[in-house]
């Protein structure tokens, strides 16, 4: 199995490509669903030679079947949302140390130490269910800040308001990370003009609203916030991984987490940068489960790494990670 310090310690392009190739011949071994699904392709250790060989399980199993690596106790469910009578996703986790030090070691590596923020949360339909992975580390990131104004906020624009207003004059650094409809109910209930804010969406209007594009959300934001750039996280049920953006749908990812682009005619054929694709991504803090998925989303990876969603296939769910066509 590979040693999880190792993978949040990863240096370069030689490291990630090795502990995914190690990776991957232990969730061959070791996860059923996926042994079957790379048997179906007659894809086998001996025929991978880098991470572009790798077989990207599509994301719907997570809704159908246990994807599993291990045979530890599961410590958490984590679900997807949906609508009434819909089917979700589910992710099974074995270790919740694991998705601790990634989302805490991935914040980190583009915003600095997480106890130096205060971290407000507007993130009412996700509050409103069980199992939500992103609540979860919201939840965590206020516990782990020094400031005793963090939490939650459900309906209480107001006070969320006056929070904002009072901590931002006083010069505090704020993340508030919240689902696009809420943050849009809550500028167009108030204005703001914040100078030490970050506003941080996490896509999806939930059924809410009518879906927006990218830059007509964005900046519907920043009239509304008072700030230069909108900031953006992609992350979804089946990941222990986030990518973040800091400004125009430019995401990064952690070290140990890549972006790759799939032709959409043919589903294993991986492409070259700078095209157009279905987006597979390897996550190998899915040690326990799976690290290599094929979502829904489609998007352009660019020679850096970096990567922009375009949309979705449009056959798929609505999910929290839609961030909207551009």
């Amino acid at each position: 199995m590979t040693d999880i310090d190792s993978i949040f310690n990863i240096k370069n392009q030689a490291e990630f490509e090795a502990l995914s190739i190690a990776t991957f011949k232990f969730q061959f071994e070791n996860n059923r669903i996926y042994r079957s699904f790379c048997d179906l392709l007659y894809k086998h250790p001996s025929e991978v030679k880098t991470s572009k060989d790798i077989p990207f399980l599509p994301i719907q199993f997570f809704k159908t079947k246990n994807i599993l690596s291990s045979k530890e106790e599961i410590q958490k469910t984590f679900t997807s949302s949906g609508t009434t009578g819909s089917l979700t996703s589910k992710h099974l986790v074995t270790d919740l140390n694991i998705y601790k030090q990634s989302f805490i070691k991935g914040f980190e590596a583009f915003y600095g130490p997480i106890e130096d923020y205060v971290v407000l949360g507007l993130l009412p339909s996700y509050l409103e269910r069980e199992g939500s992975s992103l609540i979860y580390m919201v939840d965590c990131m206020v516990k782990t800040s020094k400031y005793e104004e963090s939490g939650f906020y459900l309906n209480n624009l107001n006070d969320l308001k006056k929070s904002l207003i009072k901590l931002d004059s006083e010069g505090k650094n704020i993340l508030l990370i919240g689902v696009s409809f809420a943050l849009l109910d809550l500028v167009e209930a108030h204005q703001f003009n914040l100078k030490n804010t970050i506003i941080m969406e996490t896509g999806g209007m939930k059924g809410r609203r009518k879906e927006l594009i990218r830059t007509e959300l964005h900046n519907r934001l920043k009239k509304g916030f008072g700030v230069k750039h909108i900031h953006s996280e992609y992350g979804m049920t089946e990941l222990l991984s986030q990518a973040y953006s800091k400004q125009h749908g430019i995401f990064n990812c952690p070290p140990w987490m890549q972006v790759l682009t799939r032709d959409t005619e043919d589903a294993l054929t991986i492409q070259k940068t700078g095209k157009t694709g279905g987006l597979n991504i390897i996550d190998l803090a899915n040690i326990n489960s799976c690290a290599f998925i094929a979502t829904q989303d489609l998007g352009r990876v660019s020679d850096d790494g970096s990567f922009e969603i375009i949309g979705r296939f449009d056959d798929s769910d609505i999910r929290g990670c839609n961030l909207m066509v551009l």
